[in-house]
């Protein structure tokens, strides 16, 4: 098995849910630092475009977006279940919630509570990765409100451990606990004293910490370059293809996010999953890289 690479930087909210999943599968894995704003060099020529953080790098296949990253993880090294057997619907259903609501909620709180301390330099950044103002003067005014949410999202956790579970799937943690995490996570980290402790929500406080003691595995640095080299020195794996999508198989397509940070990744279709499209490019000094994106959240289109 090839090194299993993440394209992160420490700070980031959704790189902290994929690193809580490396300590609950106890894995080894390897950081590689790329810039919290662009350029980033030593990544976009593996990602053909996709500039959004994290990305999973193993061999020449490089997966976009912590939705699949983590999916992928579980795929490959099946102990310790992200998605419990029991319930793996929950672990689905709190990710779809942390990532959207409950994100938004956070960086409202965060950049508001910052407010003019935020360095122009990222606002510019995320202007072109939203396509949108990035109104720190809005957000201070609904930071107070933000954090009303916040709270009440992290009652709606508590309901879940009422009964003294350790975690939200019960005795064992799981990609639910990664994802609720993260957004406390991202704002305790950011303004500590803003909402450090919630007193008032009983069970909150004490998962809380109990997912933070996971801890991350097993981390070792790689420089960018050298994750480079490896993709160089790499073929993908093999890809299967749904029948729905056999019509577009070998043909040019664009995969882009629906959201935000829409930047098209343009390559031949080379598989599908349920979960999944995957795209083959030819990338001058690496040879053939593919490129896995979510498909929920995600176009396909022909050039």
């Amino acid at each position: 098995m090839p090194d299993i690479i993440l394209h992160q930087y420490d700070t980031s909210p959704f790189s902290e849910k994929v690193r809580i999943c490396f300590g609950i599968k106890s894995l080894a894995w390897r950081a590689a630092a790329q810039p919290v704003i662009m350029p980033k060099p030593d990544l976009i020529p593996l990602t053909g475009g996709y500039r959004r953080i994290p990305v999973l790098q193993i061999g020449a296949d490089i997966y976009c977006d912590s939705a699949l990253i983590v999916r992928e993880l579980d795929r490959r090294f099946p102990e310790q279940p992200l998605y419990p057997a029991s319930n793996p619907g929950l672990a689905n259903a709190i990710e779809q919630w942390a990532d959207k609501g409950l994100f938004q909620s956070a960086v409202l709180a965060i950049f508001g509570s910052i407010g003019e301390g935020v360095d122009p330099a990222f606002i510019k950044d995320r202007e072109a990765l939203s396509g949108q103002p990035f109104n720190v003067a809005a957000m201070k005014a609904l930071a107070p409100f933000a954090l009303t949410q916040i709270q009440a999202h992290a009652a709606l956790l508590a309901q879940q451990l009422e009964d003294d579970r350790a975690f939200l799937n019960g005795d064992a943690p799981c990609l639910g606990d990664a994802a609720a995490y993260y957004n406390f996570w991202f704002l305790r980290t950011f303004c500590p004293g803003l909402a450090d402790r919630f007193e008032d929500i009983a069970s909150f406080d004490g998962w809380y910490d109990r997912v933070g003691s996971i801890g991350h595995g097993q981390r070792t640095e790689i420089d960018p370059a050298e994750a480079l080299a490896i993709a160089a020195a790499s073929q993908p794996d093999a890809t299967g293809c749904l029948a729905r999508d056999a019509a577009l198989l070998g043909q040019q397509v664009a995969l882009a996010a629906t959201d935000y940070g829409r930047d098209p990744i343009v390559g031949t279709l080379a598989g599908s999953t349920q979960f999944s499209l995957s795209v083959a490019r030819e990338v001058p000094g690496l040879g053939q890289i593919n490129v896995h994106v979510p498909r929920l959240g995600y176009s396909v289109s022909p050039v």
